[in-house]
């Protein structure tokens, strides 16, 4: 039996897959959402003790690549929150969405981005 211009279940399950995992675009003047000062404290204090177990501790590279404004300028804050977020699969890098908003990883990308480390 013949089926003309049906789509086959598995054709639907791909186009979800990818859906669910494709990111969605951001516009280009969408603001970065500062934490509250507490939290900001907070994810610096994470971004050196956490991060920097695999990153190094100046962030310099490690276990894991270095962080430094040099050596991600050509990576996107929307690019990095998402390896923040969603880690690296197949590496030692973990998600750190169970602990970090959207928002707040964007932040500390943008930070990372600036190589302002320094205080909330």
């Amino acid at each position: 039996m013949e089926r003309r211009g049906a789509i086959g279940w598995s054709t639907v399950l791909v186009a979800a897959v990818l859906l669910e995992c494709a990111p969605l675009p951001r516009a280009a003047a969408d603001p970065v959402v500062r934490p509250e000062t507490a939290r900001r404290s907070e994810l610096l204090g994470l971004l050196r003790k956490d991060c920097g177990s695999c990153h190094g501790m100046r962030l310099t590279g490690g276990l894991g690549p270095a962080l430094t404004s040099e050596a991600l300028r050509d990576r996107s804050a929307d690019e990095l929150a998402a390896v923040i977020l969603a880690g690296r699969p197949g590496t030692p890098m973990p998600p750190w969405q169970p602990f970090l908003t959207e928002p707040e990883a964007r932040w500390l990308a943008e930070r990372l981005r600036s190589g302002d480390l320094d205080g909330p």
